[in-house]
């Protein structure tokens, strides 16, 4: 039995006990987490396919450590400009293990239920915020905000410029190009539910960035 499932803006096809390497998620080592972006399920020959997901399917696994991957080196350099610049970046992850894939009618699903509570925390899904709210981050920026574990107006709002910096550096070079000085105050705007004050302070924003 496998599934096609999304977990941390990647989809993965995984298997029961299977061990995989994530975009770092915002979960303690030892938790159960549950994600339900299931977009295809094969269970002994037979195959449901979502449109986009498949209904009451879910992939439950438990965090295992996090860490960080190897070094990689990011070198610009423009031709006859005298610009160059090398910085380097390591990615952050998340090991987790798939304990259990189902859907509400299968056998997997039935027995992950009554499993459940023998673990530690009871299974939970990653919260996340409509990231595209702030001006200036667009799909695609949101995307890689949550591949890197910055899934809800809150996170945002916390994350140094440093961080946010070394979140973009990960994408093209025109999404680390992007100026984030404003995102982090206007997500805690969000998060504080401030939506008319921060719509007014929108309105003097020239693409995110202040005049």
């Amino acid at each position: 039995m496998y599934a096609i499932v999304e977990i941390a803006g990647q989809q993965f096809k995984v298997e029961e006990n299977q061990e995989i390497f994530v975009h770092r998620l915002q979960a303690a080592e030892g938790d159960a987490l549950s994600f339900d972006q299931v977009f295809l399920v094969e269970n002994e020959g037979s195959v449901s396919v979502g449109k986009p997901i498949v209904s009451g399917a879910s992939v439950g696994a438990t965090v295992l450590e996090h860490l960080k991957g190897d070094k990689v080196i990011v070198f610009k350099k423009k031709r006859r400009k005298g610009y160059q610049t090398k910085n380097g970046h390591r990615q952050y992850f998340t090991k987790i293990k798939i304990d259990s894939i189902g859907t509400s009618n299968s056998k997997s699903m039935a027995a992950a239920v009554v499993a459940a509570p023998t673990k530690a925390k009871a299974a939970k899904k990653i919260k996340t915020d409509d990231l595209t709210l702030v001006e200036g981050i667009g799909p695609k920026i949101s995307s890689i905000m949550k591949a890197n574990g910055i899934n809800t107006w809150a996170e945002l709002g916390a994350a140094t410029q440093e961080r946010l910096k070394e979140v973009l550096a990960t994408g093209s070079s025109a999404v680390a190009s992007k100026n984030p000085s404003t995102w982090a105050k206007q997500a805690q705007m969000a998060a504080d539910g401030k939506m008319d004050e921060l719509k007014a302070w929108q309105d003097v924003l020239a693409g995110g960035i202040e005049k």
